[in-house]
């Protein structure tokens, strides 16, 4: 948890994308990326804990405004999560405050997503971003363990897809374009986890607190 010198402990395997086939020309569209982070058991007892969920869910953020230069930042307030470019004035998505969940062997973060530059009207208030971590807990004697953690973009209608005779071109763009940056920035963030470093995060609604 943190940045415990604990760098360079882990290993990361990027699964490959299942095959979709091209972009839809209407409706909504869904991206999955996930990797198996691999750990010692020591690093993984001090970072499986519910408040390291959101410090994963900083991490992402964290990266995307460093590699963008910081370019991309997020703007934090109190019911909105706003991932803007340069400033507040260019709204890329706003979404709705985060929502954590979490079970047995099971953590998941959700921002519904409400609007932006690069929604479409017909998907405001539609689809959501989800980061999800899985892990079983470790045999007896074992060294290492396997967490599995995905990032899912679900029920999103791209604003670059446009619609009506141009949809088709659109959905090419909207694919070479935004599709292929966000997969790219996804699978930098899945490897990155390697480092085992989560940053604070700037609201602390997980932080163990004392009684």
């Amino acid at each position: 948890m943190g940045r415990r010198g604990l760098s360079g402990a882990a290993r990361v395997t990027v699964l490959p994308a299942a095959e979709t086939g091209p972009v839809a020309t209407s409706g909504p569209l869904s991206s999955l990326q996930e990797a198996v982070l691999e750990l010692p058991v020591d690093a993984y007892r001090d970072l499986w804990k519910t408040e390291s969920l959101e410090r994963l869910a900083r991490a992402y953020w964290a990266y995307l405004t460093r590699v963008s230069l910081g370019l991309i930042k997020v703007v934090y307030e109190t019911d909105h999560r706003s991932v803007v470019l340069v400033s507040r004035r260019l709204p890329l998505l706003r979404f709705h405050r985060p929502e954590y969940s979490t079970e047995a062997g099971m953590g998941q973060v959700d921002w519904r997503i409400e609007r932006g530059l690069l929604v479409a009207k017909a998907g405001r208030g539609q689809g959501y971003l989800r980061i999800q971590v899985r892990s079983e807990e470790p045999a007896e004697g074992a060294e290492d363990v396997a967490v599995r953690i995905s990032t899912e973009v679900a029920n999103f209608y791209p604003f670059l897809r446009g619609g009506g005779p141009f949809a088709r071109v659109g959905a090419r763009f909207y694919n070479a374009t935004q599709l292929r940056i966000h997969v790219w920035v996804t699978h930098g963030f899945l490897r990155s986890l390697a480092r085992l470093e989560l940053p604070e995060s700037s609201v602390g609604a997980l932080t163990a607190r004392p009684e």
